[in-house]
């Protein structure tokens, strides 16, 4: 008898996701999840694939994103899923999208516009709840879970405000963190360099790590430090999830700044001891040397204290600007000046929102300041600050492309995009995971190709709990690509960053084709994943 099934693949090399070594053979696909895989000899599908000489194996899993209000205004960010992308992790630097109170809605638009851009959208929602909803109304291209942004949490509470939070503020912030993971967030996240996480106390932090530790759900965490300091900052992260008995998960791992470079191998071999002494530490990267944010990062943290108005407002006043100009020129203990590693000859304008700065996109702060005529760069930046309201992205040079490969070569890594995706994006937005599989398996031999996918599906899974993917196997979900290992590489660049990649042939979400070759599918594939299990019942919540 002749099966016919949904989809079959045929005749590709096998890659599962594991480790394990590539192997022939065809899959066959019913209902959204792979139904057989093997030799499909007599069996046919109502849609048939031939993957002769390509790489067939589980969804790329991205790790660290920014698309968490472009995907409300666009199912399918083409940018993501052409690289194989199927499940992007939302919620990242402990500031997005939700929970969102009323009174804070406009401040915090403003805050999230250099980071998450600022779509055509409507912001109606307050609960992770509300927002995944609003997510699967628009009926997603591909799978999108969510962290709890510790920011948020702490808005919720406590307001903007550079102050510690009270016993009785931190309680209610464990409430609400309870409450979004209950609601279906995976895990939390933290950003020590932007306001208002950068204003709490480890103690606050440890606190919301408990939780955390309960629920088997990770921190994950833009630490404090990614150079000056960066081993002070690991080691007191180590030791507090150590007591919390928490998932410790490193977001972009790197070590900024010429003179902090050697410190690479020290950072690994702590994430080595800590895995050594029972601590589960992982962690995600970007392959390029230069990283992204918003140009306010540049500023110290005081300067953000209230929110994105009052430090518009700080601004305003030249005794205020030059004290901001002098810290960010000396980095003082505690915060990690990004102008200082970078120079302003290695800071690029991605985006502005006004015509009137429109002409410093694609430029560094250098450049604008030989146009105007001025040499004060540390002061144009702010000016662009204020002048934009805060909407004003960046690109900033400061990491070693010989540390990217030694990260690369870590067991614990997975992969992040971390684009930015509005003016002239990273080329990260668009080419992070052919990159890595054109540069740095075929053409540098940093990793087998076996290995490098694991990093991209099965273990990013595992961090994130999506039990059904992540692996092909017989009876999980069919989120597939399909692409070629002698052609697969990267377009985009610095100059010239909105190009998709060479060399990814199909993807496949829930068993739907979404890209296949030259075209695009906005086909509603996609499930918004929510965690399910809760650390006690809902009738011993209280106390939980």
């Amino acid at each position: 008898m002749n099966d016919l099934h949904d989809l079959v693949i045929r005749n590709g090399r096998i890659i599962d996701g594991t480790g394990s070594p590539w192997f022939y053979g065809d899959i066959a696909v019913d209902l959204g999840k792979i139904s057989k895989i093997g030799k499909l000899t007599g069996e046919t599908g109502k849609t048939e694939i031939d993957a002769y000489h390509q790489i067939v194996c589980p969804g790329f899993i991205d790790m660290h994103v920014h698309t968490d209000l472009f995907i409300l205004a666009d199912p399918l960010v083409e940018a993501k899923v052409r690289q194989g992308i199927t499940t992007e992790l939302l919620g990242q630097d402990g500031i997005a999208a939700a929970p969102l109170p009323d009174a804070y809605k406009e401040d915090w638009r403003g805050n999230l516009s250099g980071l998450d851009g600022n779509p055509d959208i409507s912001w109606d929602w307050n609960t992770i709840d509300e927002y995944l909803k609003k997510i699967e109304d628009i009926h997603p291209s591909y799978n999108l879970a969510v962290l709890a942004p510790h920011g948020n949490i702490r808005m919720e509470v406590m307001g903007l405000d550079d102050r510690p939070a009270t016993d009785e503020e931190i309680g209610q912030m464990q409430k609400v963190l309870r409450r979004c993971l209950d609601e279906g967030a995976v895990g939390m996240s933290t950003g020590l360099i932007y306001p208002p996480c950068c204003f709490a106390e480890m103690k606050e932090l440890e606190a919301l790590c408990m939780v955390l530790g309960e629920y088997g759900v990770p921190l994950v965490i833009h630490q404090r430090s990614e150079g000056d300091e960066i081993i002070e900052s690991m080691d007191e992260l180590i030791e507090m999830m150590k007591r919390c008995g928490a998932h410790l998960h490193f977001s972009h791992l790197k070590n900024c700044g010429q003179f902090n470079w050697h410190k690479t191998p020290e950072v690994l071999g702590k994430i080595d001891q800590a895995r050594a002494d029972g601590l589960e530490v992982t962690f995600d990267q970007y392959p390029y040397p230069a990283g992204s944010t918003m140009l306010s990062a540049t500023l110290p943290p005081w300067a953000h204290d209230g929110g994105t108005e009052m430090m518009l407002k700080r601004l305003e006043d030249p005794a205020l600007s030059k004290r901001m100009i002098k810290e960010m020129e000396t980095a003082l203990e505690g915060w990690d000046s990004i102008s200082k590693w970078a120079g302003w000859n290695g800071i690029i304008v991605t985006s502005v929102e006004s015509e009137k700065n429109q002409d410093c996109v694609g430029k560094t702060i250098a450049e604008i300041g030989k146009i105007k005529n001025r040499t004060d760069y540390a002061q144009i930046a702010l000016d662009l600050i204020y002048e934009e309201k805060n909407a004003v992205g960046m690109i900033d040079f400061v990491i070693n492309e010989d540390d990217i490969k030694m990260i690369v070569r870590h067991p614990a890594g997975t992969l992040g995009t971390d684009g930015l995706l509005g003016g002239e994006p990273h080329p990260r937005a668009y080419g992070s995971f052919p990159r890595v599989l054109g540069r740095f398996v075929r053409e540098e031999n940093v990793l087998p190709l076996e290995q490098m996918i694991r990093r991209f599906t099965s273990q990013p899974a595992r961090i994130i709990g999506l039990q059904d993917r992540g692996i092909l196997r017989e009876g999980l979900a069919a989120d597939i690509v399909i692409f070629d290992p002698d052609t697969i590489i990267d377009q985009a660049t610095f100059e010239n960053p909105r190009q998709y990649n060479i060399g990814i042939d199909k993807v496949i979400v829930n068993g739907e084709v979404v890209i296949d070759g030259e075209e695009a599918y906005r086909k509603p594939a996609g499930i918004v994943f929510r965690r399910k299990y809760s650390c006690l019942p809902l009738s011993q919540k209280e106390g939980c």
